[in-house]
């Protein structure tokens, strides 16, 4: 039943030698359902695994949360916790800075788009440029690339390319 939850119900007899780290992965989260447990602590789950095993890990997951069991889900990719979570907590240096929904959050700190342009040349001058452009809410010179962060990537990446060019 484990195994069917983690879409590997054909797996039962092989060693976890014989799997691939994906599988693996997805055995180890079987192995924590076999106890049916009420809350389950998952501690980025899908780490390093292929996009295969990701998104069938992410399946199983949200089944369980649809079936009623309370998950508490860690992890650095905000779209697994937009996917999964319905609180989602914040932590930084160890502490809680921001808690709520997705909804909450975006509204305490506004849904932003971080563009990254990689730049030979000034890249401070770049900078600077870019972050004069309507629409850019910060942009800042990184080594070789100038980190732009706005609320609409879309309609300012053709205004913040010629603002970038012009600087030279």
């Amino acid at each position: 039943e484990a195994l069917a939850t983690v879409r590997l119900p054909q797996f039962g007899a092989r060693k976890p030698a014989q799997l691939s780290g994906g599988q693996r992965q997805r055995v180890a989260l079987a192995r924590a359902l076999v106890n049916r447990p009420r809350v389950l602590l998952l501690d980025e789950p899908t780490v390093g695994v292929d996009p295969q095993s990701r998104n069938a890990i992410l399946e199983s997951i949200a089944e369980l949360g649809r079936q009623g069991m309370a998950i508490l889900y860690t992890t650095h990719y905000m779209e697994e916790a937009e996917r999964l979570c319905t609180r989602i907590g914040i932590i930084d240096g160890g502490e809680i800075r921001a808690e709520g929904t997705r909804k909450g959050l975006v509204a305490l700190i506004g849904q932003r788009e971080q563009v990254r342009l990689t730049l030979t040349g000034d890249v401070v001058a770049a900078a600077r440029a870019a972050g004069h452009v309507r629409g850019v809410a910060s942009a800042a010179a990184k080594g070789d690339e100038v980190e732009v962060l706005t609320a609409d990537a879309g309609r300012v990446l053709p205004r913040l390319l010629d603002a970038v060019e012009a600087a030279g």
